[in-house]
């Protein structure tokens, strides 16, 4: 996620992605031009005027700064032109372009808070035309040629007083502008440009005929006994009657997560089948010819192969793996080799072991895909009893959030204090971030907005949660970081306090571990602070980190206390909540790799979608492909999405993260110790951001290079660890 690829702005679900593609922009009229220049959407302490703020001054405000930078970026242009040789890199180049645009990120940050956090205020057309406008200003400098000429030179020639930070600063120019076609003749340059209009057009064919594909399904429950065992938020989700969720009929849809729950709880197997046929035949020619995706994916991939052709590579992942932090594609092949030699097995006893219990518990047909979830969680549930709601009422929100943070403020030696701010609602909270050991002026700010509003919020599922980064560390600018956490948690009710599941505590802990690196940055460079410039599979590191925090029992006990008797999470329930991670790990750990893997075959390969699948599944998966199953046609990650050639980002992050956090548990019992990895966490995680390649940050902190092993260990598959020790 740091360095571009050509961008698209199709859909809501684009938007809510850390966007670093940009290029290739639809353009909005210029508005604004005579606004002074102080910017009228902050106040004087430098924080958002949120109250105050109307869509007309964002509007107005980033057209006017889309200008100035876009003029600056000319300025800089002409003047190192005309100067020739006499040109500092540093003064004269990367510090009038890095303080250009640090008041266009800002409104940009604030217009994009908006839309996550109140989209009354911010709506989407709206919001799309603040995002395009200030792309097509921020990345003016990446295609500029003069720029982008003093800036090889000086790359190449070793410019004197250039230090390894800036160098990789130098590198991101030049990677931009080659990925965006800057060094292209014009011949090229127009061939680019229509490979990326029609890409465009072909993914929102594609996205938009899966939303109409996965909305058309609707399935009636009218018998009470089917659903009388349903957990609570799946009665809510599926109930036609809001008031009553117990009363119905019920409707099952194929939105998520509520497929994946009904698939759980279902105990009709032939409603079970119903639902997931219709799930993974979406969008194909198995459903309905005229909303079959099959011809989209094709061109789609046609056009991306064409789009790396045009810009010197070879296919489309080899384009991708510029902007990773693998590398190549044969360290993420060694590493998902590497994976699957112990998740495979680990299937293999898996699936026969389930397939017994279910014989056991009266089941008395062969074994299909859409029977796996059902006795997956029965025999969770036979193993350890794994109760949703019941776990629930030991998570308060004001306990978790309290328990976050002084987690953070004890592993990282910080300070985190909540004053009153401006905000876009009520419910929402600022809090400044202090280092322990130095003054009294913070280091950076972040808003928390924590419940569900229903016609306010983008909801993509109950579990959503965003991290914003509204502004980042400028030294030049003598700017400090901010940033908006957004999620969509419970609403307290009746005075009963919001009470979040665990998935809802790894979602808080994530998007808060993004939000660390994002605060903590001692980058002085803005392009390459806090999560700017680090590599898409480097970037969720931090936040998966964390989120490993939560899985140790002391934690859990911290964080927790039950809404009526206070009484932390008992044992039973942590063990239950252990187990569920390594319930199946084989199995799901097989299915994440398979996906990866497809993604890589779709965009390194030219056969037919259908005949790459058929020849991967077998290799991951041990129950045969269904003939009919269509799960390429509704990929959009892959196809319409902003994951192309980059889903194994996940995976090899959570390797990446798993040994990072294995550090901290092997010192676990001595405090002292935990303390001293925090700090060197803090220094290089936190500290580094994208100054120095993801590659290197680890082997500053941990002094090697990543091994498989501890996320092997985490999901209880070590004892069939494979033999290789690093991926690099």
């Amino acid at each position: 996620m740091s360095i571009t690829f050509a961008k698209k702005i199709l859909s809501t679900r684009s938007l809510l992605i850390n966007q670093r593609r940009y290029g290739y922009v639809v353009l909005v009229p210029e508005i604004g031009e005579d606004l002074p220049n102080k910017n009228p959407l902050l106040r004087g302490d430098g924080l958002p005027e949120f109250s105050n703020i109307t869509i007309e001054n964002c509007l107005a405000t980033i057209g006017r700064q889309a200008l100035e930078v876009e003029k600056t970026v000319q300025t800089v242009g002409e003047e190192i032109t005309k100067a020739d040789s006499n040109v500092n890199i540093l003064n004269d180049v990367i510090k009038p372009l890095d303080e250009s645009d640090v008041q266009l990120q800002t409104t940009w940050g604030i217009a994009k808070v908006l839309y996550l956090g109140n989209s009354s205020l911010m709506p989407t057309k709206s919001y799309l035309a603040i995002h395009d406008r200030a792309c097509k200003a921020k990345f003016a400098k990446f295609v500029n040629a003069p720029i982008l000429k003093c800036i090889s030179n000086a790359r190449n020639s070793n410019a004197a007083g250039i230090t390894d930070v800036e160098t990789r600063l130098l590198d991101k120019y030049i990677l931009e502008g080659k990925l965006n076609g800057a060094h292209l003749d014009e011949k090229k340059k127009a061939i680019l440009t229509d490979t990326m209009i029609k890409l465009r057009d072909e993914r929102s064919k594609f996205q938009e005929k899966l939303d109409i594909s996965t909305r058309k399904f609707s399935h009636a429950i009218d018998d009470y006994n089917i659903v009388k065992d349903f957990p609570t938020d799946l009665l809510q989700a599926i109930s036609t009657n809001p008031i009553n969720a117990s009363k119905g009929p019920w409707q099952v849809k194929l939105q998520q997560p509520a497929y994946d729950k009904f698939l759980e709880h279902c105990n009709v197997r032939e409603l079970r089948w119903n639902v997931w046929q219709a799930y993974t035949r979406r969008a194909s020619l198995h459903r309905e010819k005229s909303l079959s995706n099959s011809v989209h994916i094709e061109e789609i991939r046609h056009l991306r192969r064409q789009q790396a052709e045009t810009l010197g590579y070879s296919n489309f992942v080899e384009m991708s793996m510029e902007t990773k932090m693998a590398g190549s594609l044969k360290n993420v092949q060694n590493l998902i080799t590497d994976l699957l030699s112990s998740s495979r097995p680990a299937q293999e006893t898996e699936l026969q072991k389930l397939a017994e219990f279910a014989v056991a518990n009266g089941c008395q047909h062969s074994f299909e895909m859409y029977d796996i979830p059902y006795w997956r969680f029965k025999q969770l549930q036979s193993i350890v009893p794994f109760d949703d709601d019941m776990i629930r009422e030991y998570f308060p929100i004001n306990n978790v959030l309290k328990g976050l943070f002084e987690l953070s403020e004890n592993l990282f030696q910080i300070k985190i204090v909540e004053r009153s701010a401006s905000v876009w609602h009520e419910d929402v909270k600022f809090y400044d971030v202090f280092d322990q050991n130095e003054g009294t002026k913070p280091l950076a700010g972040f808003y928390i907005d924590l419940y569900s509003r229903d016609n306010d919020k983008v909801r993509m599922s109950p579990t959503s949660g965003w991290m914003v980064g509204i502004r980042n560390r400028c030294k030049i600018s003598d700017i400090s970081p901010l940033a908006a956490l957004i999620f969509n948690f419970q609403v307290p009710l009746y005075g009963k306090p919001s009470l979040l599941s665990i998935k809802d505590v790894e979602t808080l802990f994530r998007n808060f571990g993004k939000t660390l690196q994002h605060l903590l940055t001692q980058v002085n460079y803005k392009d390459m602070a806090g999560l700017s410039n680090i590599e898409w599979d480097g970037v969720e590191v931090g936040g998966h980190v964390m989120s490993h925090m939560i899985l140790h029992g002391n934690t859990l006990k911290k964080i927790s206390g039950h809404y009526t008797t206070e009484q932390p999470l008992p044992d039973n329930l942590i063990e239950a909540i252990k187990a569920e991670k390594r319930h199946m790990a084989g199995f799901a750990l097989s299915r994440e790799l398979y996906f990866a893997t497809l993604d890589l075959e779709l965009y390194s390969k030219t056969h037919f979608w259908m005949d790459v699948v058929k020849e991967l599944w077998p290799q991951f998966c041990l129950i045969p492909l269904e003939s009919r199953d269509s799960h390429v046609c509704s990929f959009s990650e892959i196809i319409s999405g902003d994951y192309p050639a980059a889903y194994f980002s996940n995976i090899w992050s959570k390797v990446v993260a798993a040994d990072i956090y294995s550090n901290f548990y092997e010192v676990r019992d001595n405090e002292q110790n935990v303390q001293a990895v925090g700090k060197r966490f803090r220094d290089t995680y936190l500290s580094l951001g994208g100054s120095v390649h993801p590659s290197e940050v680890f082997r500053k902190f941990r002094g090697r290079d990543p091994s498989s092993k501890a996320l092997l260990k985490m999901l209880g598959l070590n004892n069939l660890a494979g033999k290789q020790e690093g991926h690099k």
